[in-house]
């Protein structure tokens, strides 16, 4: 098995390394990078902003419930919730969502290619496929995803925002007082780099699966399913690394 692990290990690094070359014609490049920005990102929007509202009120219930005791201000309940979006959830967690959607979405494409013989003809022609299939995609999952990260910041905080409007949970001036307490505008920094980050391995693992996909349509399920289970076991690993290097 470990030797299975560092030859994937290695096939991936070359992989990259064919997906780096400089493109042949950057008119192009540039178009499919529009096409996958709407593709991979404008069109994860309604999932994340949904799911962040949602999230944002839950948290909020939540905090609220284990901070009854009077002597604690109810501010806090505002400043957790917060520092809980910020730090983890619209990073990692939205990742790791994305991990499912995105992952499946590049690794099914490119595999369907793969076992139809689409990328053996580009070879065939002369061009790089891996660099022209592969690199917008990954250029766009890792430029572009910040924003997804900082839309379900807005959103989270908004739903949240609403629970206390319509419940009074907590005073709604409390949680307006908390979310704007002990700012560190660093912690947004840091979870839109790990958010780059994160989409960079989605794309990236996704497509190397989708590119060595064999098999007929069968293999194509196995390399989606691969590339999600792997992206999500590496999405955690990597969250645990960059906060011990960053933070600590």
């Amino acid at each position: 098995m470990l030797k299975k692990m560092f030859i994937a290990v290695g096939r991936y690094i070359l992989f990259l390394k064919m997906v780096f070359r400089r493109p042949d014609r950057w008119r192009i490049f540039w178009r499919q990078f529009i096409n996958e920005a709407d593709k991979l990102i404008i069109s994860s929007v309604l999932l994340v902003g949904v799911i962040s509202l949602f999230i944002g009120g839950v948290l909020v219930i939540q905090t609220a419930s284990n901070l009854e005791n009077p002597l604690i201000d109810k501010m806090y309940v505002g400043y957790m919730v917060r520092e809980s979006l910020i730090l983890e959830f619209c990073s990692t967690m939205i990742a790791l969502i994305l991990a499912g959607k995105m992952g499946s979405n590049i690794a099914s494409e490119i595999g369907s290619m793969r076992i139809t013989e689409q990328i053996d003809a580009m070879d065939m022609m002369g061009v790089n496929s891996a660099g022209f299939l592969v690199l917008p995609k990954i250029v766009a999952s890792t430029l572009l995803s910040p924003l997804l990260m900082l839309l379900s910041l807005a959103l989270g905080v908004l739903g949240g925002y609403l629970v206390v409007e319509f419940t009074q949970i907590i005073p709604t001036a409390s949680y307006i007082t908390g979310i704007k307490a002990f700012y560190n505008g660093f912690y947004v920094w840091y979870s839109c780099f790990k958010m780059s980050l994160f989409c960079f391995m989605i794309a990236s693992i996704a497509a190397y699966n989708g590119y060595y996909a064999k098999g007929g349509s069968l293999g194509v399920g196995k390399s989606s399913t691969q590339a999600i289970v792997t992206t999500s076991i590496l999405i955690l690993l990597a969250d645990l690394i960059v906060t011990q290097l960053m933070l600590y």
